[in-house]
């Protein structure tokens, strides 16, 4: 097998034997590489110390990311100007913070004959909010409900 140094220095081909005599020399661990190379490669490192630091490194990544939650904003087809107001705060709200928004409608009772009504709505919502985010997922009715999907605007693009 082809030995290879703490630094990444070659210490040449040498038998399995001599190989574990060198690493236990330098109190260090015998690691297998690359197991399919002809001949195969094997490296004199301290494993332990080289998972810590692997494990460090991970948890800086998974510290550094942010996870985007979907919020839901939920409208009727029938609703007022103030409500609307309010749903409208709640959703500048969640897309300055980073997470997309769920805008959806129930319809109740013949208000699904009606869908033109909602989808009239979810219309207005959406030039409304188009300052702060952009429309993910256009308005489309799954039985009762009609939903739309917001995305926070990029600053970047703009």
């Amino acid at each position: 097998m082809r030995v290879v140094d703490e630094q990444g220095g070659q210490l040449g081909i040498m038998s399995t034997q001599q190989a574990l005599k060198l690493a236990e020399e330098q109190q260090l661990d015998l690691v297998n590489i690359a197991p399919s190379a002809k001949p195969p490669v094997c490296k004199l490192m301290d494993y332990g110390k080289y998972r810590f630091e692997q494990s460090k490194r991970e948890k800086e990544i998974k510290k550094n990311q942010k996870v985007i939650e979907i919020k839901e904003v939920r409208l009727s087809a029938t609703i007022e100007d103030h409500d609307i107001d309010v749903r409208f705060r709640q959703a500048v709200k969640f897309l300055q913070d980073g997470n997309k928004v769920k805008v959806s409608i129930r319809f109740r009772g013949r208000q699904i004959a009606h869908s033109e009504i909602g989808t009239d709505v979810m219309q207005s919502f959406a030039e409304r909010i188009k300052e702060y985010g952009v429309v993910d997922k256009k308005p489309a009715i799954e039985g009762r409900n009609m939903t739309m999907m917001l995305a926070p605007r990029d600053p970047k693009k703009d």
